[in-house]
């Protein structure tokens, strides 16, 4: 599987992003895909996911304010990020979680940066 990325960018504290991800190959082998983000000096920590029957999960932090959806048809995801804080800094990264009979594989996209300033 691979996941392309895109969105992102420079934003004032406040305003809104739209980022995208959009995987490709084993697609039929993805159960769920989500967002992870890093800050400078931490954790790589999950986001928001989405299963492949549509169940969403979020991180406490973005609850009410980000959104995760899914389009099966085009196998992207898409997470909108309203009302945006400094502290939603950080490079985001696509993930999939797949299921083979081989094994479970988790595979990244390239982060995307998202900076906003207050």
């Amino acid at each position: 599987v691979q996941l392309q990325a895109s969105g992102g960018g420079l934003v004032q504290a406040g305003g809104s992003l739209r980022l995208s991800c959009a995987a490709s190959g084993s697609t039929f082998s993805i159960k769920l895909m989500g967002w992870y983000r890093q800050a400078p000096g931490k954790q790589r920590e999950l986001v928001a996911r989405i299963s492949s029957s549509g169940s969403t999960n979020y991180a406490d932090s973005v609850k009410g304010r980000f959104s995760i959806s899914a389009d099966n048809a085009k196998n992207t995801v898409s997470l909108q990020m309203n009302s945006l804080k400094p502290e939603d800094t950080a490079v985001y990264y696509c993930n999939a979680y797949c299921v083979t009979p081989h094994g479970l594989n988790d595979y990244w996209g390239q982060g995307t940066q998202v900076t906003v300033s207050s």
